[in-house]
């Protein structure tokens, strides 16, 4: 991809795309995690399942991008470009649209969605964007080896204190009967998914569209047959074809269009304009702004070891990414998507 502006935004500045862009981002983010918070908490009274809202996701991304892909991959057979798509419609090879979109297109949805059927929004504001740096260093350590700088290696240890601060307390619960250290887990083990996904972005230097439409392409094909199946035959518990059309358009709206498509997009244009030392120093707000939507929106608790955590993990990112600021005249415009955290 180039550097140049989509014709519709050339009217306005750059600055204004820019800051445009953060709003964007940094809302839908937000809004993810109250938002799956809200539809898979028990107590609410929620008729999807987080497998539903999974597929919700994957049917209203697949909408906009499988069409897309399918016109890169004509595109690039016009100009005589082969062996570079799967079955026609991801833009990328096979193994790489395999190993990308079972970590960033369809695990890191169903862990996530499922955690918040045990875990309030307020431990995902700590653990989902707390624990993925952490884990985005370590699998970049081992399998690109990055050098992990003693500044970085600091804003990991707050991220780590953070963590255990609200993932480690819920554990004690275990053995008290409590449900919540069940969430944790599935918000840290989705965040390494997602890390994963990022790693494998980087190590193949993909695209930002391209790789969205590949992850986006291997989840339907893996996963909307199969649940499909599953769901018409009674083999899971599925609400798809009981709840109203209004509950399952809203999902595939926020979840795919909004989460997937929008977001990749916006944060696509952040990158940008900010550069991605400045453009995770603004997502770095997604935590706070997230746990303060969860407590006024859902009322939920804001206990001392949830706000500590809250802090630390808001540090770390910080001090983190300020100690690991790259060269400014790096190319950003092929890998933006591999740093995006919530949706």
């Amino acid at each position: 991809m180039t550097d140049a502006p989509h014709p519709l935004l050339a009217r306005f500045s750059s600055r204004t795309v820019g800051i445009a862009a953060a709003v964007i981002t940094v809302l839908i983010w937000t809004s993810f995690i109250v938002i799956a918070r809200a539809s898979n908490d028990p107590a609410r009274g929620g008729l999807l399942t987080p497998f539903d809202i999974a597929y919700c996701r994957i049917v209203g991304a697949c909408l906009i991008l499988l069409p897309l892909g399918a016109w890169l991959v004509h595109q690039d057979r016009a100009r005589g470009i082969r062996g570079s798509s799967w079955l026609r419609i991801s833009p990328l090879p096979g193994h790489i649209t395999i190993k990308t979109g079972f970590f960033g297109g369809l695990l890191y949805a169903l862990l996530a969605y499922s955690a918040f059927v045990y875990a309030p929004a307020v431990h995902a504001s700590v653990l989902m964007p707390g624990s993925l740096p952490l884990w985005t260093a370590l699998l970049a350590m081992w399998l690109l080896s990055d050098r992990i700088t003693p500044a970085r290696a600091a804003g990991l240890a707050l991220i780590v204190l953070g963590d255990l601060l609200v993932g480690g307390l819920s554990l004690l619960q275990v053995f008290e009967g409590g449900s919540v250290w069940i969430g944790d887990l599935l918000f840290m083990t989705a965040a390494m998914c997602w890390a994963c996904y990022s790693v494998l972005a980087r190590h193949y230097r993909l695209d930002a569209v391209r790789a969205t439409i590949a992850i986006t392409t291997f989840a339907c094909v893996a996963y909307l047959p199969m649940y499909t199946a599953m769901a018409l035959t009674g083999v899971v518990k599925s609400q798809l074809f009981h709840a109203p059309w209004r509950d399952l358009l809203f999902q595939a709206a926020f979840q795919g269009w909004g989460s997937v498509v929008i977001s990749g997009v916006t944060f696509t244009q952040m990158i940008r304009h900010f550069g991605p030392v400045r453009s995770t120093m603004i997502t770095a707000l997604v935590p706070g702004l997230s746990a303060l939507s969860a407590v006024l929106l859902l009322g939920e608790p804001l206990h001392w070891n949830l706000a500590a955590g809250l802090l630390l993990v808001t540090g770390g990112i910080l001090f983190g990414v300020r100690a690991a600021a790259p060269n400014p005249s790096k190319n950003i415009a092929v890998k933006p998507v591999s740093k995006r955290a919530g949706g």
